[in-house]
């Protein structure tokens, strides 16, 4: 029996549960979802406080690493993926950052037309549910709830970090995801009442209520269906369907519209070259037949990174008492029955958005502040109390490539970001740390501050920072931009700006990895908001009304460039 659906969405993550949702919607559309993964009731994924749990679980996400990095040393990063309902969404940290409004503005100026910052604000917005009520720049009744945790009530080291970067001089920001992103303030989470806001939760859960519908989960995109629509055969291609593996049999599923990648950064990537679709060299390589040449595909790949600036705690306050056994089940059984308390939040409740020089339009440097000193998987970093920021550099120069290396569908392809492989890049990050030095010792933590455990008082000079950085730095998990949409003479643009595969009709991607540039801010709210955006340009709706409101930018670029007052330039 042939399956037959109006629209084929590859990926329930991130991007894929929002099409599912808005797709379906009217009634007037057949959807099928396809999800290599499986359910995300666990109360490890749903409890937000557990979320190094999902993303270290071979169940819950592919875990990718990347090929030798030369630029550190030869290292190997994690690289993980989401691979459950929910996709990345279920195992992320939960950080809410949308990204400057400059980001989107500096998307159209790659090309990506249409998708300034006035285009994108009215589909942030209506995604979200801000839980202080919604504004000119803020949601208030989208599907994705957010809010700030527990408003930094359980601990003043987040008011101590914020007010330490008063001390500094930076500015105090009310709201980064609103008028003014540069500056210290409280951090947004994707936490609605107490649970996970993933885009499983939030549109999924819904859209599955409708008959028009089908999930399939468990399952192994093998390729798109290609179809020639004359007789020259490699050109005038169309998207006819997606051919798929589930528990060991070939299946194809046939679209009557359109076929749509939300496979993710590498996902989409590797499914669109499994297809035949990419660069000539990689496909021959991987033994792949060459049905569309788009040397993009793989290409333009960037990240953020990270490092962790620990220090010991003065005080007993920080939540590495809350490490053991007796405490985290104390915690789980406060969330089990009442959705609240430390359960309840990611732990990242206040952050900061700074720029690493004179020059810059807007910040390249995010801060997420947490009152514990502890390693990613959760486990302490030292005996005793101690706090920590997680920094890094948001707008790298340097670009990487995914390529598969077999044409079989289970064998993951060889990632590779080049990072820091530029002089700014190594420069950027020397900034990064002195800065963030002088910050944390600023007076507003001198009651807190103990002795600095990393970098360490001795890493002063630019080598020392450097050799630092190499063996310490990990991926902040924000893999993007490997099939960025581009104007029509950019020979690395993978989609136009309605997101669709140059060359071959009835074919979309709709993730992270359509972005052009990677935005200052961590990346599930603006994938979430290229689905949204997507879904009406997919259907043919008419597109959100523009907002045009001002965004404040630093006083000295302003007086640089003659401009009299603070709003984002057209």
């Amino acid at each position: 029996m042939e399956q037959r659906y109006d629209y084929i969405i590859v990926g329930a993550g991130s991007a894929g549960c929002v099409l599912a949702d808005r797709l379906t919607e009217s009634g007037e559309h057949s959807v099928l979802l396809l999800e290599a993964g499986g359910t995300d009731k666990s109360i490890f994924i749903q409890m937000p406080t557990a979320l190094s749990y999902p993303m270290n679980t071979e169940k819950y996400a592919w875990q990718f690493e990347t090929e030798k990095e030369p630029g550190l040393d030869g290292r190997e990063l994690h690289c993980p993926r989401g691979k459950v309902l929910g996709g990345s969404s279920s195992i992320n940290g939960m950080v809410y950052v949308r990204g400057h409004a400059c980001d989107f503005d500096q998307w159209e100026e790659e090309g990506a037309a249409g998708w300034n910052y006035q285009a994108c604000l009215p589909y942030f917005r209506r995604a979200e549910s801000w839980n202080k009520g919604g504004d000119e720049y803020r949601g208030d009744n989208g599907p994705v709830g957010t809010c700030n945790g527990n408003d930094m009530e359980l601990n003043p080291l987040y008011q101590a970090f914020i007010n330490a970067g008063k001390d500094a001089g930076y500015p105090e920001t009310n709201d980064y995801n609103g008028y003014q992103q540069e500056g210290f303030g409280t951090m947004h989470m994707t936490v609605d009442k107490g649970v996970r806001a993933s885009t499983s939760n939030a549109y999924l859960r819904r859209a599955l209520k409708r008959s028009n519908l089908t999930l399939k989960k468990g399952i192994v995109a093998r390729r798109f269906l290609l179809e020639a629509q004359d007789s020259e055969g490699l050109s005038g291609l169309k998207a006819v369907g997606v051919e798929f593996e589930k528990s060991g049999n070939t299946q194809v599923a046939v679209a009557n519209k359109e076929v749509i990648s939300s496979a993710g950064s590498i996902g989409s990537v590797q499914l669109l070259q499994l297809s035949g679709i990419g660069p000539k060299a990689v496909l021959e390589k991987a033994g792949v037949e060459l049905k569309h040449e788009l040397n993009g595909v793989g290409e333009n790949l960037q990240d953020h990174l990270e490092v962790y600036f620990q220090y010991h705690c003065n005080e007993p306050i920080t939540l590495n008492s809350k490490l053991g056994l007796v405490s985290k089940g104390m915690i789980g059984a406060e969330w089990i029955l009442t959705r609240k308390g430390l359960g309840a939040t990611n732990h990242f409740e206040s952050c900061a958005f700074i720029r690493s020089r004179k020059g810059l339009k807007w910040p390249n440097i995010q801060y997420h502040f947490l009152p514990a000193a502890m390693r990613y998987d959760g486990q302490a970093a030292f005996d005793g109390h101690g706090f920590q920021v997680h920094v890094g550099p948001n707008k790298p120069e340097s670009r990487g490539t995914v390529a598969i290396t077999s044409a079989d569908s289970h064998a993951k392809p060889e990632i590779i970001f080049n990072y820091i492989s530029t002089e700014q890049d190594r420069q950027d990050w020397r900034d990064c740390i002195r800065l963030t030095r002088e910050i944390l010792s600023q007076p507003a933590m001198d009651a807190y501050r103990g002795e600095e455990i990393q970098p360490g008082l001795s890493i002063t000079s630019d080598e020392a920072i450097d050799e630092w950085v190499k063996q310490n730095v990990e991926s902040a998990y924000h893999p993007s931009c490997g099939c960025k949409m581009g104007a029509d003479d950019d020979p690395m643009a993978v989609l136009d700006e309605e997101c669709r595969v140059r060359g071959i009709d009835n074919l979309r991607v709709v993730d992270s990895s359509v972005f052009p540039v990677i935005p200052n801010g961590n990346l599930n709210a603006p994938t979430i908001m290229v689905a949204e955006r997507a879904s009406d340009l997919i259907l043919g709706k008419p597109m959100l009304k523009e907002q045009d409101v001002p965004v404040w930018i630093a006083p000295e670029w302003q007086e640089k460039q003659r401009i009299n007052k603070p709003v984002r330039e057209a």
